[in-house]
């Protein structure tokens, strides 16, 4: 077999991918703690709503409108 006809060997640099891979985990990680903080900051679904009403008396029926005072003396 001729020099020409023999494939290539690739010198592989291990160095590289760990440097890829670190890279890869770094930006994973800083996407992350932007949308973590993106979320948190948001405004709440909902939010706090008040609802101030003015309740009436309802009138008394007819029997109860006299007042009965009961005085007690002793066991």
């Amino acid at each position: 077999m001729s020099a020409a006809a023999r494939p290539r060997r690739r010198r592989r640099r291990p160095w590289l991918r760990w440097l890829l891979l670190a890279l890869l985990v770094l930006v994973a990680f800083a996407v992350g703690i932007a949308l973590g903080e993106s979320i948190g900051e948001g405004p709440s679904p909902g939010g706090t709503q008040s609802l101030v009403r003015t309740l009436r008396p309802l009138p008394l029926a007819p029997a109860a409108r006299t007042t009965v005072t009961v005085t007690v003396t002793g066991p």
